[in-house]
């Protein structure tokens, strides 16, 4: 993998600051070369978050504003780029229309009450979970807060790889869904694990099997409710990830 084609796809799926210069020769439609990369750009989205959650905890935030400081910045550091693929597709496949139908609300900008709700959840969840965990020692408490975005974005790979773009024209999701090879599939979640591991010992190898088998459960829920994946859904699957992986750790 290139690493231009890195930098081109932390400035697509982060707000991190990337020079315009570091990306100019990669092609736009060529992006989903890039998805090997995933597990990387999780590993730096999860060290500033993680490193802040410390921060704060550890300078007398305590560790409830310790947790709420690592999920705000998870939304910061992305510009709650996936918050709003799950929102979108909440308000979509709990709609209980038709497939066309569903597609049509996923695609309305304005948030709907199943949206929300997801939204309110899904931070509410994580932060519940960052807390649960907070009382480990710094060291491996950082270490699995960076792993939980390792873990949401390598699992993005079953949400990509023999699927079907369920919408018809073009779209972000396109360049990725039904667009990577199995080499880089295997890659991908090969290197989160391998990741997750050396992170954060058995205790993240548990809580990343049970994430990847989760992912692969919601993909096939997705594909036969949409006849396929589409970006909101991608988004929605990575969140789903996060969210498993920070509560796994709380049994495993």
């Amino acid at each position: 993998m290139r690493l231009n084609m890195l930098w081109a796809t932390m400035r697509l799926m982060t707000r991190i600051p990337v020079p315009g210069r570091w990306t100019d020769d990669v092609d736009f439609r060529h992006l989903g070369r890039g998805v090997p990369s995933f597990p990387i750009v999780g590993a730096i989205v999860g060290v500033l978050a993680g490193g802040l959650s410390l921060l704060v905890s550890q300078t007398g935030g305590g560790l409830y504003m310790g947790a709420i400081a690592y999920v705000l910045a998870l939304v910061a550091l992305t510009g709650g780029f996936h918050l709003d693929g799950l929102a979108d597709t909440c308000d979509g496949l709990f709609s209980a229309r038709t497939r066309e139908r569903m597609l049509e609300i996923m695609k309305d900008s304005r948030l709907g009450t199943f949206g929300g709700l997801a939204l309110i959840f899904a931070i509410l969840i994580k932060t519940v979970a960052v807390a649960g965990i907070s009382h480990l020692p710094a060291a491996h408490l950082l270490a699995l807060l960076v792993c939980a975005p390792i873990a949401g974005r390598s699992a993005l790979a079953l949400g990509m790889y023999g699927q079907r773009y369920a919408r018809e024209g073009d779209g972000l999701g396109n360049l990725y869904i039904g667009q990577i090879t199995l080499r880089e599939a295997a890659i991908t979640l090969v290197a989160g694990i391998a990741a997750v591991w050396l992170l954060a010992g058995l205790q993240g190898l548990g809580a990343i099997l049970l994430c990847y088998l989760t992912i692969w459960g919601l993909v096939g829920y997705v594909r036969r409710r949409l006849g396929g994946q589409t970006g909101d859904t991608l988004g929605a699957l990575e969140e789903c990830g996060e969210i498993v992986f920070l509560l796994a750790l709380l049994w495993v």
